[in-house]
C-alpha cells in the first residue's frame, strides 16, 4: 500500500475520533453546552430577570391573584363570565409553570469547573475533527470508518494479501472455465470462416490461395477470452501460409478483407466501409466480381470505393469524379458528382475503358450501367 500513513499515526487519529460521540444529537448537545458555557453570565442574568418578572414580589403572577379574585366576583354576579375566569386561571397556571422552567433553565447555566473543562476539551476535539475530516458529523464519521478500515488492513497486511490472492485465483479459475466454451465456439467459427473465406477469395482472383484462421492461446486472460485470432494467407500455390499483415500487398489485403466483409456483411456492425483501390492489379472479369461483392455489402452498409475500373464504378449508386487541375501555380483537386447526369457518367466510364469518344467504349459503358 504505497504512501499509507504509519500505523501509530492511524491509531492516534482513530483514538481521537473514537473518544467523540459522533451522533447528531450528541454533537448538537455539545455545541449547545459550549455556547452556554461561553455566555453563562448573560444567560443567567436574562433567565433571572424573566423569572423575577413573572414570579417576583411585584411580578405578573402576584398581580394575577388580585385579578383572579375580581374575576370570581364577576362570575358570581354574572355566571356567563365563567369561561373568562377559567381562561384567566389557566393563564395563571401557565405563567407559574413558565417561571419554574426559567428557574430550572438558569440552573443549567451553572457549570462546575470540572464540567466546564470537560465541555471545552470535547468541543476542541470536535472542532479539530471537523477541520481535519469534514464539515459535519457524517463526514467525520466516514473518516473514522475509513481509518478503522485502514488500520485493519495495515494491522493484518499479510492476511489481507493472502485473502486477495485467494480471491484472484478463484476469479481466474472462474474466468478460465467460462473461456473454454468460448474457445470451442471460436474454433468452429474459425473453421467455417476459413472455408467461406477461401471461396470468396477465389472469386476475387486468387484461385490457388490458402486462407486459414488460427487461434493463438494466450498465457494471460484478456477481455476477449484466453486466445487471440490470426489470419494466415498464401496467395500463390506452393507457398506456406503466413500472417496476412506480413505478406499481403495493399491490393491483396483489400481483396481478402472484401471477401471476409462479404461473408460477414450481416454480422458486421461497422456502418461505413472504405475500399481504396481494392481492384488494383486485377483484370476486367475479376473487377466486375469485386464490384458485385461491394454492391452486395452496400445493401446493409455505406460503402465508399476509390477505383480505376469501370466495371466497379458502373455498379455504384453514386459516382464522384475526382480530377486534379495543375494548370495554375498550385494543384487543385476537384470532386464533382456525376451520377445525376447519365451522359456524363457514360462518358467517364468510356474514358476509363480507353476513349470517351469511341463508339464501342460508350456502348460498353452503357452496358455497364444497365441495372
Amino acid at each position: 500500500m504505497p504512501n499509507a500513513p504509519a500505523l501509530p499515526f492511524v491509531e492516534a487519529q482513530l483514538a481521537k475520533l473514537d473518544a467523540l460521540d459522533l451522533s447528531e444529537d450528541a454533537v448538537a448537545t455539545l455545541e449547545r453546552d459550549f455556547s452556554r458555557l461561553n455566555r453563562a453570565q448573560e444567560l443567567t442574568r436574562l433567565c433571572g430577570g424573566l423569572e423575577t418578572g413573572l414570579a417576583g414580589d411585584d411580578g405578573v403572577t402576584s398581580r394575577l391573584g388580585t385579578l383572579l379574585r375580581e374575576a370570581h366576583q364577576l362570575e358570581q354576579l354574572d355566571p356567563a363570565s365563567r369561561p373568562l375566569t377559567e381562561r384567566l386561571h389557566a393563564a395563571s397556571i401557565e405563567l407559574n409553570d413558565l417561571a419554574e422552567e426559567l428557574c430550572a433553565l438558569a440552573g443549567e447555566f451553572h457549570f462546575d469547573p470540572e464540567q466546564a473543562e470537560r465541555v471545552s476539551q470535547s468541543m476542541s476535539a470536535w472542532l479539530d475533527a471537523k477541520r481535519r475530516h469534514g464539515p459535519d458529523v457524517a463526514a467525520v464519521a466516514a473518516a473514522r470508518d475509513e481509518l478503522r478500515r485502514r488500520l485493519e488492513i495495515q494491522g493484518d497486511l499479510e492476511g489481507t494479501l493472502a485473502r486477495l490472492d485467494t480471491r484472484i485465483a478463484s476469479a481466474e479459475t472462474t474466468a478460465r472455465t467460462a473461456a473454454r466454451p468460448l474457445r470451442t465456439a471460436r474454433t468452429k467459427g474459425a473453421e467455417a470462416l476459413a472455408r467461406s473465406g477461401v471461396t470468396g477469395i477465389a472469386r476475387l482472383g486468387f484461385k490457388k490461395a490458402e486462407f486459414i484462421v488460427r487461434l493463438i492461446p494466450l498465457d494471460d486472460l484478456g477481455p476477449h477470452g484466453d486466445c487471440a485470432v490470426e489470419f494466415l494467407f498464401s496467395p500463390n500455390v506452393g507457398e506456406a501460409p503466413l500472417p496476412l499483415s506480413r505478406i499481403a500487398s495493399s491490393g491483396e489485403l483489400a481483396r481478402v478483407m472484401l471477401a471476409l466483409k462479404t461473408v460477414l456483411a450481416d454480422l458486421d456492425g461497422v456502418p461505413v466501409l472504405v475500399f481504396d483501390e481494392v481492384d488494383a492489379n486485377v483484370g476486367g472479369e475479376i473487377g466486375r466480381v469485386v464490384g458485385e461483392q461491394m454492391a452486395g455489402i452496400a445493401r446493409g452498409h455505406q460503402v465508399l470505393c476509390v477505383t480505376h475500373l469501370p466495371q466497379v464504378a458502373g455498379l455504384g449508386d453514386s459516382h464522384l469524379l475526382v480530377e486534379k487541375d495543375q494548370s495554375g501555380e498550385r494543384a487543385i483537386v476537384r470532386i464533382a458528382p456525376i451520377h445525376g447526369d447519365r451522359n456524363a457518367r457514360v462518358g467517364e466510364l468510356a474514358r476509363m475503358l480507353g476513349d470517351r469518344h469511341a463508339k464501342s467504349a460508350r456502348q460498353h459503358a452503357e452496358e455497364l450501367l444497365k441495372p
